[in-house]
């Protein structure tokens, strides 16, 4: 089977690339472990200067996978805790991490998506990406990226998007601060690259 998590390191630059795109880059428990291992080894002296963060295929990431929450419906209140702690853990390792790290966002960041793209130092989307907190559709607070998403996007906008689960633009998302950089999506990479040269000059 294709490894879930993709590490291609290119001098002092590392691309982490979650690889699932047939269910959209969702994430389960497989994909936080891996993240998570990545995230606590991202340091030393053979640690790169920078990292890129983005999603296989057309999109960034879809949040939680769908099929990985329904087992959860006979986990015992241990297990949902345990699961609900992994997570955390992963954000809380990437929000974390000793060198800078970028978000390059295509497609969709949506529910746990846009809790990645607020653990990025920068994040640099394409003009026709969507966002969104859509887990309170299905009756599901954004609760483990909510501390994350409050520090980047602050109270009134965050209350709104919670409570509504709206997707909104990229536009939106930059002016409410959630992504820095919007681009045509042909111009994608090129722009990731300006955060990474400054990070190798040290100026981030």
């Amino acid at each position: 089977a294709d490894p879930v998590l993709i590490v291609r390191r290119e001098g002092p630059v590392v691309y982490v690339t979650i690889n699932r795109p047939e269910v959209r880059n969702a994430f389960n428990e497989q994909v936080i472990a891996a993240l998570t291992a990545w995230a606590d080894a991202a340091d030393g002296p053979d640690a790169p200067r920078v990292a890129v963060l983005g999603g296989a295929g057309t999109v960034f990431s879809a949040g939680a996978d769908l099929a990985w929450m329904s087992k959860m419906v006979g986990y015992s209140r241990d297990e949902n805790l345990r699961d609900a702690g992994d997570l955390a853990r992963m954000y809380q390792a990437l929000d974390a991490l000793p060198i800078p790290l970028v978000g390059r966002v295509q497609g969709a960041a949506l529910g746990g998506g846009a809790g990645l793209a607020a653990v990025c130092d920068v994040v640099v989307a394409a003009d026709d990406a969507v966002f969104g907190f859509t887990e309170v559709k299905l009756g599901i607070l954004p609760a483990v990226i909510s501390p994350f998403v409050l520090a980047k996007i602050g109270r009134s906008a965050a209350r709104e998007l919670f409570l509504t689960g709206a997707r909104f633009s990229a536009g939106r998302a930059r002016e409410i601060g959630l992504l820095h950089v919007v681009v045509p999506a042909a111009d994608l990479d090129a722009a990731v690259g300006t955060p990474i040269l400054a990070a190798n000059d040290g100026l981030v």
